[in-house]
């Protein structure tokens, strides 16, 4: 008999029972728990509208992940008005009925997505009756609580905000919150790429701060515009992860106003006690100021990236000395050109986080030869690196080999990204000579054979000098796919 045996018939079952709308309502008083993941698929499968609301005012799951069941945006609508209607009829009544166990409306796409399989038998079961939140055996203290007025729903969403205004999803969504004071909308993913900030204020406003835990500012704002959003910042309490990119300063800006929103910012951050992830790219105010800011992150970052940033060397003196990254896993400099600053403050700041450092990226930092050399020992002392990235740099053959005989010797380091070195280039026209580049794979792949660590992968990455995209070359030249024919 095929294992999927059983799954077809508990489906047949379900639509059979939802043929009959009324018969199917009447009986979930009494339906097994394990029954309602399957029956509310099929009801949402077949737009039972009647019975998708019924089925929420009965759910005995602290979680229905109704988010991970929608592909269509036709569907979606439907859906959602029908869960609300369910949620409706449920928060108007005083008395929290006996099977009603929900306590989040989870409408993210990609959330439990297993529950669903798992149930409806196409995967086997991994966890527990209690996950995502099924009800557990009632304790003489939760019936006497149940009497008691029920407490608010959570409606769980991540919010991508590109567009001018809301779309027509979100903006049912915050009209529903705004109706019940027994509705809370959550959201622990906030990316922002395009908005007025009059919008994302409206948006804001209905949105419990404290539940963002990954905030996203991926678009292009005066320093100003950050000044105004900070104090929405400084609420997200719980907040695990920021990304701030391209914010510049308006060339009208007086020093005392640039210092003036500089400080509204980072005042904020000194709220943020559970920053463990801190991304700055393209931050045109860092310059002379990044112990300012690093002063008011008072956790210890698992994950530094200051990226595509003019620092000054006091700023990479600072970094150093910051007493939050000597434990840090992920550290980026990209993008920062290094090439006037000594490399003692970078070496030191190895040195800290020698004994956590994973991935260490200083991709087109314009490291030369000497300063790379004496950052050599340090490297040598991170025994936890597994990526290293120095692409884009201008540095000779021989200082190369000198760091693979170094790192072979780091035993969980797996992969390294590493320019096309100075004597590899054509005079003619200053692009990377295939041939030579061919010759110099070999000597290290043989280097690596020789020292026992065939697996470690070293692969070479440099920007095309028509496009300037990376062209990655492991184990061959490769041509970018600008040179092909169209």
């Amino acid at each position: 008999m095929s294992s999927q045996a059983p799954p077809r018939l508990l489906e047949l079952a379900c639509e059979s029972l939802l043929r009959d709308k009324a018969l199917a309502i009447s009986v979930l008083e009494e339906l097994p728990t394990e029954l309602f993941p399957p029956l509310f698929t099929a009801a949402f499968t077949g737009r039972h509208c009647e019975a998708l609301r019924a089925l929420v005012q009965a759910w005995p799951f602290a979680c229905l992940p109704l988010g991970a069941l929608v592909t269509e945006q036709r569907i979606h609508r439907e859906t959602i008005q029908a869960a609300f209607a369910g949620i409706d009829g449920l928060l108007a009544q005083k008395v929290r009925p006996r099977r009603w166990k929900l306590q989040v409306l989870d409408l993210r796409k990609h959330a439990h997505q297993d529950f669903w399989n798992v149930w409806s038998g196409s995967a086997p079961r991994m966890f527990s009756l209690t996950e995502p939140g099924t009800a557990k055996p009632m304790t003489k203290r939760q019936k006497v609580e149940e009497k008691q007025p029920s407490a608010p729903l959570e409606v769980l969403l991540d919010l991508c905000l590109r567009e001018s205004a809301p779309d027509q999803f979100l903006t049912y969504l915050i009209k529903k919150v705004q109706q019940r004071n027994d509705l809370h909308l959550c959201c622990k993913k906030l990316k922002i790429f395009a908005m007025p900030m009059q919008n994302i204020r409206k948006i804001l406003k209905v949105v419990e701060l404290e539940s963002i835990q990954n905030l996203e500012v991926n678009c292009t704002w005066k320093l100003s515009t950050l000044g105004r959003f900070a104090p929405h910042m400084g609420q997200m309490v719980n907040l695990r992860r920021l990304l701030l990119s391209h914010i510049h300063v308006s060339s009208d800006m007086t020093p005392a106003m640039e210092e003036q929103y500089v400080s509204l910012f980072t005042s904020q951050l000194l709220h943020l006690q559970h920053l463990r992830v801190l991304h700055l790219d393209s931050v045109s105010f860092l310059e002379g100021r990044l112990d300012e800011v690093l002063r008011c992150v008072k956790t210890y970052l698992e994950t530094l990236s200051i990226t595509n940033c003019l620092l000054l060397e006091s700023d990479l003196m600072h970094l150093s000395l910051c007493p939050n990254v000597g434990q840090l896993k992920n550290l980026s400099l990209s993008g920062v050109s290094l090439t006037n600053m000594s490399p003692g403050p970078l070496k030191f700041l190895l040195e800290r986080a020698s004994s956590t450092l994973r991935d260490l990226d200083l991709d087109e930092c314009g490291i030369m030869d000497s300063q790379f050399s004496a950052l050599l020992p340090a490297l040598g002392r991170c025994s936890q690196l597994k990526t290293l990235s120095f692409c884009g740099n201008p540095i000779s053959t021989a200082v190369l080999e000198d760091l693979l005989r170094l790192t072979v010797g780091l035993s969980k380091l797996s992969h390294v990204l590493y320019p096309a070195p100075l004597e590899s280039y054509d005079d003619t026209d200053g692009t990377p000579h295939p041939g030579r580049l061919a010759q110099l794979h070999a000597k290290l792949r043989q280097m690596l054979q020789e020292a026992g660590r065939p697996s470690m992968i070293w692969s070479r990455a440099n920007s095309c000098p028509r496009c300037g995209n990376r062209t990655f070359y492991d184990p061959g030249p490769l041509l970018c796919p600008c040179y092909l024919p169209v």
